[in-house]
């Protein structure tokens, strides 16, 4: 059998530029911003993970990573949005991809923070962790948790 060739590639890729260009403009446009979904992340979290006044200074660090995170984000989202209505295809893919490079960044420096919180965390404080990360998981298709808010459900 043989594999069927689409006619059109550069339309394809066309198409992802296009939605990967309107989903970022999207969420630059929207409100609230990217650092105040990850200070409405860090209250929630901090409640649900139920942290211990011996654990603050840990979760200090976490919210560190957490903050600067969201405002390297914040700040390549806003030149995006900036320079959207004039780049180019090509241009828009290298944008879409340094966001997605600085979530991945974001990420490595968030699990170390957070594994040395964690491994501070009582038995049922960790079992409630691994029950809330696996249900606002990436799996879900909804992005880390690090980067979410319920409103972004």
């Amino acid at each position: 059998m043989k594999p069927i060739v689409h006619p059109f590639p550069y339309l394809t890729a066309l198409a992802v530029a296009a939605v990967a260009l309107l989903a970022t403009s999207a969420l630059a446009s929207a409100s609230p911003s990217h650092v105040d979904r990850v200070e409405a992340r860090i209250k929630e979290l901090h409640a649900k993970l139920n942290i211990t006044q011996a654990q603050e200074d840990l979760w200090t660090n976490v919210t560190q990573v957490m903050r600067d995170n969201a405002q390297t984000v914040d700040a390549l989202i806003k030149v995006r949005s900036g320079n959207a209505k004039t780049m180019t295809a090509i241009d828009d893919l290298k944008s879409y991809g340094n966001v997605a490079d600085a979530h991945a960044a974001g990420l490595k420096k968030f699990i170390p923070v957070f594994g040395t919180l964690y491994a501070s965390m009582s038995d049922a404080q960790k079992k409630n962790a691994d029950t809330i990360f696996r249900m606002r998981s990436h799996h879900e298709g909804k992005g880390p948790l690090i980067a979410r808010t319920p409103t972004s459900r």
